[in-house]
Protein backbone atom coordinates (compact mmCIF):
# COMPACT_ATOMS: atom_id res chain seq x y z
CA UNK A 1 0.00 0.00 0.00
CA UNK A 2 1.42 3.38 -0.42
CA UNK A 3 0.52 6.34 1.59
CA UNK A 4 -1.67 8.33 -1.17
CA UNK A 5 -4.04 5.36 -0.31
CA UNK A 6 -4.45 6.38 3.43
CA UNK A 7 -6.22 8.45 5.02
CA UNK A 8 -5.47 12.23 3.00
CA UNK A 9 -1.99 11.34 1.77
CA UNK A 10 -1.05 10.44 5.02
CA UNK A 11 1.58 7.60 6.20
CA UNK A 12 0.13 3.96 7.45
CA UNK A 13 -1.50 4.44 10.98
CA UNK A 14 -1.18 1.53 13.21
CA UNK A 15 -3.79 -1.20 12.75
CA UNK A 16 -6.01 0.63 14.96
CA UNK A 17 -10.21 0.20 14.60
CA UNK A 18 -11.44 3.41 13.44
CA UNK A 19 -12.98 4.55 16.46
CA UNK A 20 -9.46 4.63 18.14
CA UNK A 21 -8.17 6.34 15.21
CA UNK A 22 -10.67 9.06 15.69
CA UNK A 23 -9.57 9.27 19.24
CA UNK A 24 -5.91 9.66 18.48
CA UNK A 25 -6.87 12.72 16.32
CA UNK A 26 -9.00 14.06 18.36
CA UNK A 27 -6.40 13.96 21.11
CA UNK A 28 -3.62 15.80 18.72
CA UNK A 29 -6.46 18.08 18.11
CA UNK A 30 -6.80 19.07 21.61
CA UNK A 31 -3.54 19.52 22.29
CA UNK A 32 -2.90 21.69 19.70
CA UNK A 33 -5.58 23.78 21.05
CA UNK A 34 -5.01 23.33 25.09
CA UNK A 35 -1.56 24.81 24.15
CA UNK A 36 -3.36 28.34 24.56
CA UNK A 37 -4.11 27.64 28.38
CA UNK A 38 -0.81 28.27 30.62
CA UNK A 39 -1.94 30.50 33.52
CA UNK A 40 -2.81 28.00 35.34
CA UNK A 41 -0.46 24.97 36.89
CA UNK A 42 -0.86 22.07 35.95
CA UNK A 43 -2.50 23.21 32.80
CA UNK A 44 -4.92 21.82 30.40
CA UNK A 45 -1.92 21.14 28.14
CA UNK A 46 -0.22 19.02 30.49
CA UNK A 47 -3.57 16.83 31.24
CA UNK A 48 -4.29 16.71 27.32
CA UNK A 49 -0.35 14.74 26.52
CA UNK A 50 -0.55 13.06 29.43
CA UNK A 51 -3.89 11.42 27.94
CA UNK A 52 -2.64 11.29 24.98
CA UNK A 53 0.28 9.27 26.35
CA UNK A 54 -1.56 7.15 28.11
CA UNK A 55 -3.92 6.14 24.56
CA UNK A 56 -0.96 6.29 22.52
CA UNK A 57 0.96 3.85 23.84
CA UNK A 58 -1.91 1.88 24.61
CA UNK A 59 -2.63 1.75 21.37
CA UNK A 60 0.07 0.55 19.87
CA UNK A 61 3.10 3.54 19.47
CA UNK A 62 6.23 2.25 18.55
CA UNK A 63 9.76 3.90 19.33
CA UNK A 64 12.15 3.99 16.26
CA UNK A 65 15.42 3.86 16.01
CA UNK A 66 15.98 6.33 13.86
CA UNK A 67 14.45 8.45 17.17
CA UNK A 68 17.56 7.34 19.08
CA UNK A 69 19.69 10.58 18.58
CA UNK A 70 17.26 12.52 19.18
CA UNK A 71 16.25 10.26 22.55
CA UNK A 72 20.13 10.59 23.80
CA UNK A 73 20.32 14.35 23.19
CA UNK A 74 17.13 14.98 25.46
CA UNK A 75 18.80 12.61 28.13
CA UNK A 76 22.22 14.30 27.78
CA UNK A 77 20.50 17.73 28.04
CA UNK A 78 18.54 16.90 31.13
CA UNK A 79 21.33 14.91 32.55
CA UNK A 80 23.52 18.10 32.32
CA UNK A 81 21.05 19.68 34.03
CA UNK A 82 20.15 17.17 36.68
CA UNK A 83 23.85 16.97 37.83
CA UNK A 84 24.42 20.75 37.70
CA UNK A 85 21.37 21.25 40.24
CA UNK A 86 22.54 19.08 42.75
CA UNK A 87 24.21 21.81 44.47
CA UNK A 88 21.04 24.28 44.74
CA UNK A 89 17.87 21.32 45.12
CA UNK A 90 16.62 22.95 48.25
CA UNK A 91 16.70 26.52 46.60
CA UNK A 92 13.34 27.72 45.30
CA UNK A 93 11.65 26.30 42.04
CA UNK A 94 14.57 23.85 41.26
CA UNK A 95 13.07 20.71 41.65
CA UNK A 96 10.31 21.99 39.51
CA UNK A 97 12.54 22.91 36.56
CA UNK A 98 14.00 20.05 36.90
CA UNK A 99 11.02 18.06 36.42
CA UNK A 100 9.45 20.34 34.23
CA UNK A 101 12.60 19.97 31.69
CA UNK A 102 12.70 16.13 31.63
CA UNK A 103 8.39 16.46 30.90
CA UNK A 104 9.56 18.68 27.80
CA UNK A 105 11.93 16.20 27.06
CA UNK A 106 9.29 13.65 27.08
CA UNK A 107 7.07 15.23 25.38
CA UNK A 108 9.30 15.89 22.49
CA UNK A 109 9.62 12.32 21.78
CA UNK A 110 5.90 11.43 21.92
CA UNK A 111 5.27 14.16 19.81
CA UNK A 112 7.68 12.42 17.61
CA UNK A 113 6.22 9.45 17.32
CA UNK A 114 3.07 10.40 17.17
CA UNK A 115 3.25 12.64 13.93
CA UNK A 116 5.28 10.01 12.11
CA UNK A 117 2.34 7.89 11.87
CA UNK A 118 -0.74 8.97 10.22
CA UNK A 119 0.94 12.01 9.34
CA UNK A 120 -1.34 14.04 7.01
CA UNK A 121 -4.34 13.65 9.34
CA UNK A 122 -2.92 13.98 12.84
CA UNK A 123 -0.68 17.54 11.24
CA UNK A 124 -3.46 18.65 9.83
CA UNK A 125 -5.29 18.13 13.60
CA UNK A 126 -2.99 19.83 15.03
CA UNK A 127 -2.74 22.46 12.96
CA UNK A 128 -7.00 22.99 13.48
CA UNK A 129 -6.54 22.78 17.60
CA UNK A 130 -3.79 25.41 17.44
CA UNK A 131 -5.73 28.13 15.06
CA UNK A 132 -8.86 27.56 17.58
CA UNK A 133 -6.61 27.62 20.48
CA UNK A 134 -4.81 30.96 19.34
CA UNK A 135 -8.03 32.53 18.65
CA UNK A 136 -9.85 32.36 21.97
CA UNK A 137 -6.52 33.09 23.23
CA UNK A 138 -6.16 36.06 20.99
CA UNK A 139 -9.94 37.22 21.82
CA UNK A 140 -8.76 36.94 25.85
CA UNK A 141 -5.87 39.27 24.92
CA UNK A 142 -7.88 41.70 23.02
CA UNK A 143 -11.03 41.74 25.44
CA UNK A 144 -8.28 42.57 28.67
CA UNK A 145 -6.50 45.05 26.75
CA UNK A 146 -9.56 47.03 25.64
CA UNK A 147 -11.44 46.21 29.04
CA UNK A 148 -14.07 44.46 27.48
CA UNK A 149 -14.94 42.06 30.32
CA UNK A 150 -14.98 42.96 33.81
CA UNK A 151 -11.72 42.80 35.69
CA UNK A 152 -9.92 41.50 32.47
CA UNK A 153 -7.73 44.48 32.12
CA UNK A 154 -6.23 42.95 35.51
CA UNK A 155 -6.35 39.17 34.57
CA UNK A 156 -5.55 39.37 31.04
CA UNK A 157 -3.50 41.93 30.88
CA UNK A 158 0.84 42.88 32.48
CA UNK A 159 2.28 45.73 32.30
CA UNK A 160 -0.53 47.41 29.98
CA UNK A 161 -0.07 44.80 27.73
CA UNK A 162 -1.92 41.63 26.48
CA UNK A 163 -1.22 38.50 27.72
CA UNK A 164 -4.90 36.69 27.19
CA UNK A 165 -4.41 33.03 28.71
CA UNK A 166 -1.05 33.32 29.48
CA UNK A 167 1.24 34.37 32.06
CA UNK A 168 4.11 36.43 30.55
CA UNK A 169 2.80 38.78 27.25
CA UNK A 170 6.58 37.67 25.49
CA UNK A 171 5.20 34.02 25.61
CA UNK A 172 1.59 34.52 24.36
CA UNK A 173 3.11 36.54 21.34
CA UNK A 174 5.01 34.10 20.85
CA UNK A 175 2.44 31.21 20.91
CA UNK A 176 0.66 32.85 18.82
CA UNK A 177 2.83 32.79 15.20
CA UNK A 178 2.41 29.36 14.37
CA UNK A 179 -1.45 29.12 14.42
CA UNK A 180 -0.99 33.07 12.63
CA UNK A 181 1.07 31.54 9.95
CA UNK A 182 -1.80 28.84 9.26
CA UNK A 183 -4.40 31.78 8.97
CA UNK A 184 -2.14 33.11 6.84
CA UNK A 185 -1.44 30.12 4.50
CA UNK A 186 -5.32 29.13 4.26
CA UNK A 187 -6.15 32.47 3.55
CA UNK A 188 -3.82 33.03 0.31
CA UNK A 189 -4.48 29.25 -1.11
CA UNK A 190 -8.38 28.00 0.22
CA UNK A 191 -11.45 28.81 -1.85
CA UNK A 192 -13.24 32.11 -1.30
CA UNK A 193 -15.31 30.77 2.26
CA UNK A 194 -12.92 28.96 3.80
CA UNK A 195 -10.29 32.11 2.74
CA UNK A 196 -12.38 34.74 4.51
CA UNK A 197 -13.08 32.85 8.12
CA UNK A 198 -9.16 32.39 8.25
CA UNK A 199 -8.51 36.07 6.86
CA UNK A 200 -10.69 36.52 9.83
CA UNK A 201 -8.63 34.22 12.08
CA UNK A 202 -5.67 35.90 11.10
CA UNK A 203 -6.56 39.58 11.86
CA UNK A 204 -7.86 38.78 15.41
CA UNK A 205 -4.38 36.83 15.80
CA UNK A 206 -2.25 39.43 14.64
CA UNK A 207 -3.79 42.29 16.28
CA UNK A 208 -3.43 39.80 19.70
CA UNK A 209 0.60 40.00 18.50
CA UNK A 210 0.35 43.38 18.37
CA UNK A 211 -1.17 44.42 21.90
CA UNK A 212 1.28 41.66 23.44
CA UNK A 213 3.72 44.61 22.60
CA UNK A 214 6.80 41.98 22.53
CA UNK A 215 9.29 43.22 19.70
CA UNK A 216 10.27 39.62 19.38
CA UNK A 217 6.63 38.48 18.45
CA UNK A 218 6.58 41.49 16.02
CA UNK A 219 9.34 40.32 14.24
CA UNK A 220 8.64 37.05 13.69
CA UNK A 221 5.46 37.49 12.47
CA UNK A 222 6.67 39.57 9.78
CA UNK A 223 10.22 37.21 8.96
CA UNK A 224 8.09 33.67 9.67
CA UNK A 225 5.22 35.07 7.17
CA UNK A 226 7.93 35.97 4.48
CA UNK A 227 9.82 33.18 4.83
CA UNK A 228 6.46 30.93 4.70
CA UNK A 229 5.23 32.69 1.41
CA UNK A 230 8.62 32.60 -0.46
CA UNK A 231 8.90 29.07 0.26
CA UNK A 232 5.34 28.59 -0.88
CA UNK A 233 6.01 30.35 -4.39
CA UNK A 234 8.96 28.16 -4.93
CA UNK A 235 6.80 24.77 -3.95
CA UNK A 236 4.04 25.59 -5.89
CA UNK A 237 3.05 23.38 -9.13
CA UNK A 238 1.34 26.46 -11.17
CA UNK A 239 2.33 30.03 -12.28
CA UNK A 240 -1.55 30.30 -11.42
CA UNK A 241 -1.37 29.06 -7.78
CA UNK A 242 2.21 31.31 -7.47
CA UNK A 243 0.45 34.57 -8.63
CA UNK A 244 -2.60 34.04 -6.48
CA UNK A 245 -0.18 33.41 -3.22
CA UNK A 246 2.00 36.96 -4.42
CA UNK A 247 -1.30 39.04 -4.87
CA UNK A 248 -3.64 38.18 -1.91
CA UNK A 249 0.34 38.59 0.28
CA UNK A 250 0.31 41.65 -0.76
CA UNK A 251 -3.30 43.02 -0.16
CA UNK A 252 -2.93 41.32 3.16
CA UNK A 253 0.27 43.83 4.05
CA UNK A 254 -0.95 46.52 2.91
CA UNK A 255 -4.98 45.81 4.89
CA UNK A 256 -2.57 45.26 8.06
CA UNK A 257 -0.94 48.35 7.69
CA UNK A 258 -3.81 50.20 7.75
CA UNK A 259 -4.77 48.31 10.69
CA UNK A 260 -1.86 49.15 12.10
CA UNK A 261 -2.74 52.66 11.10
CA UNK A 262 -5.87 52.83 12.82
CA UNK A 263 -4.72 51.40 16.34
CA UNK A 264 -1.65 53.78 16.52
CA UNK A 265 -4.61 57.00 16.34
CA UNK A 266 -5.32 55.45 19.77
CA UNK A 267 -3.04 57.52 22.14
CA UNK A 268 -2.37 54.55 24.62
CA UNK A 269 -1.85 52.51 21.86
CA UNK A 270 0.60 54.99 20.54
CA UNK A 271 2.76 55.44 23.53
CA UNK A 272 3.21 52.04 24.49
CA UNK A 273 4.12 50.90 20.83
CA UNK A 274 6.73 53.95 20.69
CA UNK A 275 8.30 52.88 23.56
CA UNK A 276 8.39 49.15 23.08
CA UNK A 277 9.34 49.99 19.77
CA UNK A 278 12.76 51.44 20.72
CA UNK A 279 16.02 49.61 20.56
CA UNK A 280 17.30 51.60 22.97
CA UNK A 281 16.00 50.14 25.98
CA UNK A 282 17.31 50.55 29.61
CA UNK A 283 17.70 46.85 29.86
CA UNK A 284 19.22 45.89 26.80
CA UNK A 285 22.23 48.10 27.19
CA UNK A 286 25.34 48.76 29.35
CA UNK A 287 27.31 46.08 31.19
CA UNK A 288 24.85 44.21 32.91
CA UNK A 289 22.46 44.92 30.57
CA UNK A 290 21.08 41.55 27.87
CA UNK A 291 23.63 41.52 25.55
CA UNK A 292 26.28 42.81 28.18
CA UNK A 293 25.07 39.56 30.55
CA UNK A 294 25.65 37.80 27.39
CA UNK A 295 29.07 38.16 26.87
CA UNK A 296 29.96 38.26 30.54
CA UNK A 297 27.62 35.10 31.12
CA UNK A 298 29.82 33.02 28.33
CA UNK A 299 33.13 33.82 30.06
CA UNK A 300 31.78 32.88 32.98
CA UNK A 301 30.81 29.73 31.59
CA UNK A 302 33.75 28.81 29.78
CA UNK A 303 35.67 28.41 33.85
CA UNK A 304 32.36 26.14 35.50
CA UNK A 305 31.84 22.66 33.79
CA UNK A 306 29.25 22.11 35.91
CA UNK A 307 27.69 25.42 35.61
CA UNK A 308 25.78 27.56 38.40
CA UNK A 309 22.74 25.29 38.23
CA UNK A 310 18.84 26.13 37.21
CA UNK A 311 17.67 29.72 37.82
CA UNK A 312 21.14 31.13 39.76
CA UNK A 313 22.46 33.34 37.22
CA UNK A 314 20.25 36.26 38.68
CA UNK A 315 22.14 35.87 41.66
CA UNK A 316 25.63 36.76 39.92
CA UNK A 317 23.64 39.56 37.12
CA UNK A 318 20.80 41.72 37.91
CA UNK A 319 18.28 39.45 35.43
CA UNK A 320 18.25 35.92 33.86
CA UNK A 321 20.21 35.21 30.97
CA UNK A 322 18.00 35.57 28.24
CA UNK A 323 19.48 33.43 25.59
CA UNK A 324 18.60 30.15 25.92
CA UNK A 325 21.71 28.57 24.48
CA UNK A 326 23.90 30.87 27.60
CA UNK A 327 20.89 29.56 29.86
CA UNK A 328 22.13 25.85 29.15
CA UNK A 329 25.75 26.03 29.91
CA UNK A 330 24.68 28.21 32.98
CA UNK A 331 22.23 25.67 34.31
CA UNK A 332 24.06 22.37 33.27
CA UNK A 333 27.45 22.88 33.09
CA UNK A 334 29.37 22.05 29.64
CA UNK A 335 27.44 18.50 28.90
CA UNK A 336 23.68 20.38 28.74
CA UNK A 337 25.84 23.48 27.16
CA UNK A 338 27.09 21.93 24.07
CA UNK A 339 24.37 19.12 24.19
CA UNK A 340 21.21 21.58 23.62
CA UNK A 341 22.66 23.64 20.79
CA UNK A 342 23.34 20.50 19.13
CA UNK A 343 19.57 19.57 19.34
CA UNK A 344 18.57 22.38 18.35
CA UNK A 345 20.59 23.21 15.06
CA UNK A 346 21.39 19.33 13.98
CA UNK A 347 17.30 19.76 13.96
CA UNK A 348 17.48 22.91 11.81
CA UNK A 349 20.06 21.64 9.27
CA UNK A 350 18.06 18.77 9.31
CA UNK A 351 14.69 20.47 8.72
CA UNK A 352 16.03 22.00 5.23
CA UNK A 353 16.58 19.26 3.71
CA UNK A 354 12.77 18.57 3.33
CA UNK A 355 11.67 21.89 2.11
CA UNK A 356 11.21 21.10 -1.07
CA UNK A 357 10.06 17.59 -0.58
CA UNK A 358 6.85 16.79 -2.04
CA UNK A 359 4.42 15.21 0.88
CA UNK A 360 1.18 15.54 1.24
CA UNK A 361 1.35 17.46 4.50
CA UNK A 362 4.09 19.72 2.62
CA UNK A 363 2.67 23.34 3.28
CA UNK A 364 2.13 22.30 6.83
CA UNK A 365 5.94 22.11 6.44
CA UNK A 366 6.37 24.79 5.60
CA UNK A 367 4.47 27.05 8.19
CA UNK A 368 6.38 24.95 11.22
CA UNK A 369 9.57 25.00 9.54
CA UNK A 370 9.20 29.19 9.02
CA UNK A 371 8.09 29.35 12.95
CA UNK A 372 10.40 26.81 14.45
CA UNK A 373 13.07 28.61 12.64
CA UNK A 374 11.86 32.09 13.99
CA UNK A 375 11.70 30.52 17.47
CA UNK A 376 15.24 29.33 17.17
CA UNK A 377 16.50 33.16 16.35
CA UNK A 378 14.24 34.47 19.32
CA UNK A 379 16.27 32.00 21.59
CA UNK A 380 19.52 34.09 20.90
CA UNK A 381 17.41 37.11 22.94
CA UNK A 382 15.31 35.38 25.45
CA UNK A 383 14.73 31.98 27.68
CA UNK A 384 12.63 29.64 25.09
CA UNK A 385 13.68 26.21 26.85
CA UNK A 386 10.30 25.80 28.65
CA UNK A 387 8.17 27.09 26.11
CA UNK A 388 5.86 24.68 25.41
CA UNK A 389 4.80 24.94 22.03
CA UNK A 390 9.16 25.48 21.11
CA UNK A 391 9.24 21.28 22.24
CA UNK A 392 5.99 20.81 20.14
CA UNK A 393 7.07 21.86 16.98
CA UNK A 394 10.63 20.25 17.51
CA UNK A 395 9.47 16.92 18.00
CA UNK A 396 6.50 17.49 15.39
CA UNK A 397 10.17 18.40 13.03
CA UNK A 398 11.65 15.12 13.56
CA UNK A 399 8.21 13.33 13.39
CA UNK A 400 7.73 14.85 9.93
CA UNK A 401 11.54 14.32 9.22
CA UNK A 402 10.75 10.29 9.70
CA UNK A 403 7.66 10.41 7.71
CA UNK A 404 9.22 11.68 4.72
CA UNK A 405 11.59 9.46 4.47
CA UNK A 406 9.16 6.92 4.46
CA UNK A 407 6.67 8.40 2.08
CA UNK A 408 9.78 8.76 -0.28
CA UNK A 409 10.66 5.23 0.40
CA UNK A 410 7.22 4.03 -0.29
CA UNK A 411 7.03 6.49 -4.00
CA UNK A 412 10.26 6.01 -5.28
CA UNK A 413 9.22 5.29 -8.95
CA UNK A 414 12.14 2.58 -8.81
CA UNK A 415 11.50 0.96 -5.76
CA UNK A 416 7.64 0.90 -7.30
CA UNK A 417 8.67 -0.34 -10.91
CA UNK A 418 7.99 -3.95 -11.58
CA UNK A 419 10.46 -6.44 -11.63
CA UNK A 420 12.05 -6.49 -14.92
CA UNK A 421 11.64 -10.26 -15.99
CA UNK A 422 15.16 -12.40 -16.11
Amino acid sequence: MTYAATAGGSLPSTTAAPGVLALQRALVWLIGASGAIVFIEPSPYELATLAATVVFFATGLRMRLVFIPLLLLLFLVNIGYSISAVAVMDRPSVPNWIATSWYMAITVILFAMVISEDTTARLDMLRRGLVVGAVIASLAGIAGYFNLVPGGRDLLTLYDRARGTFKDPNVYGAFLILPALFALQSVVTEKIGKALRSAMAFGIISLAILLSFSRAAWGQLIVTAAVMLALMVLTSRSQAQRSRIIVIALAAAVIAAALVAVLLSLDSVAQLFKQRASFDQSYDGGRFGRFGRHVLGAEMALGLPFGIGPLQFNRFFPEDTHNSYLNAFMSGGWLSGVCYPALVFVTVLTSFRYVFVRVPWQPIYLAIFAAFLGTVGESFIIDTDHWRHFWLMLGTMWGMFVAAERWKADNDPVLLAPAKPS
